[in-house]
């Protein structure tokens, strides 16, 4: 697992530009055009972005990947299924 995690130095990846802005004090069209990604909103995001990821897969193993991935999903499952205080605050008076 430490030679995949030393992928980027032995193989000599590109780091992206430091960032010289604050960025969370850009907009949102700002931050894209000086190409700063945004990150994941959610865990599913997240998730998504992860399934996607050969050097993640190739750091963690086949096994550890697929398990590591099936234990977000149910957290994110969990998550999803409860009732925010927003929702309860906003909602409830509705009904």
């Amino acid at each position: 697992m430490l030679a995949a995690g030393l992928k980027g130095i032995e193989q000599g990846y590109d780091l992206p530009r430091e960032a010289e802005d604050d960025v969370w004090a850009l907009s949102e069209a700002e931050r894209r055009a000086l190409g700063i990604q945004p990150l994941p909103k959610n865990l599913n995001e997240a998730i998504e972005i992860a399934e996607r990821s050969e050097l993640l897969a190739e750091t963690l193993g086949e096994q550890v990947f697929d398990f590591f991935l099936r234990n977000k999903r149910a957290e994110w499952d969990e998550y999803r299924g409860q009732v925010s205080a927003f929702e309860r605050d906003r909602m409830l008076p509705v009904l």
